[in-house]
């Protein structure tokens, strides 16, 4: 649960997905006995069901909300991402501090384990502290071409208050001959 931005800024997080911003709160990432630690290599096999969520606010009196986004900067390829940003999840006023999972939010995009059809991508898990009470959102109308910035703005979320990432890529199928 560091709260290093250097890595983030090495792996483009910073910039392709996410500005300049001062962590300030612990988030933790764990698929099974995996905890995600930034530009780790995970398995989507590894990654195909949601994983488990901490946040852990110390200066907060555990009332506040936060909104979890998780996205793709790289669909369909890293090097022609033309869908850039793929969402994957989306859970608003949910994950208060100290609290597994998403127990206080309903998703409104559910999970999507990573698929990468080519190429190495990242997965980004972003948390925005909510400014006040439960966030009212629609869903996306379509998972590809979200933007991250953009809907922080949209609904007065501010810059993130932590962030992480893994990577994956496509895992070879058996071949039989």
């Amino acid at each position: 649960m560091a709260r290093s931005i250097d890595p983030l800024v090495v792996g483009r997080v910073v910039g392709d997905v996410i500005d300049m911003f001062v962590p300030s709160v612990d988030l933790a990432v764990q698929y099974t006995s995996r905890q995600v630690s930034n530009g780790c290599q995970m398995k989507p096999s590894a990654t195909a069901l949601a994983p488990n969520i901490e946040v852990a606010d110390h200066n907060a009196d555990n009332v506040n909300l936060f909104t979890l986004i998780m996205t793709d900067p790289d669909a369909p390829s890293p090097s022609e991402p033309s869908m850039r940003e793929w969402v994957h999840w989306y859970v608003p006023s949910s994950l208060k501090p100290h609290n597994d999972q998403t127990a206080a939010g309903k998703e409104i995009v559910p999970y999507m384990g990573p698929r990468p059809p080519i190429g190495i991508h990242r997965y980004i898990f972003v948390l925005f502290k909510q400014p006040c009470g439960p966030l009212i959102v629609c869903p996306p109308s379509t998972r590809n071409n979200f933007n991250t910035r953009n809907f922080a703005a949209e609904h007065g979320l501010g810059l993130p208050v932590a962030a992480t990432y893994f990577n994956a890529q496509k895992e070879p199928g058996n071949r039989r001959r």
